[in-house]
């Protein structure tokens, strides 16, 4: 079982940088592959990027702008976002799943085992 809390949001100006950390407490972190997605006022939630053991994977949106890694020894998670732009406005949430691999264009398909409670991102001058 994991528990996982995202932190490092905050308001920053276009052009900006932010580094969000998603730390998980628990087990057997190695094993999931983790997602962050975001979730901006009136639209759904998408999926931003994804790591797992074997690969990473963005979206088109974010693609040369974030980047994810992750530290298994700190159980943590990371979405470095530089060239933040006011459409990346958002409260952003990570969420684990229990595969060895990770796809962003299938992250609207669910299974998610664990969330976190959201850190939001405000992109603004």
């Amino acid at each position: 079982q994991l528990q996982l809390a995202e932190s490092g949001g905050g308001l920053v100006q276009p052009g900006g940088s932010l580094r969000l950390s998603c730390v998980a407490s628990g087990s057997a972190f190695n094993y999931y592959a983790i997602y962050w997605f975001r979730q901006a006022p009136g639209k759904e939630r998408e999926g931003v990027s994804c790591i797992s053991s074997a690969r990473t994977d963005s979206a088109d949106f974010v693609k040369g702008r974030f980047t994810i890694s992750r530290n298994n020894a700190k159980m943590t998670v990371y979405l470095q976002m530089n060239s933040l732009k006011p459409e990346d406005t958002a409260i952003y949430y990570c969420a684990a799943v229990n595969r060895p691999w990770c796809d962003i264009s299938t992250a609207g398909v669910g299974g998610y085992d664990y969330w976190g409670q959201g850190t939001q991102v405000t992109v603004s001058s």
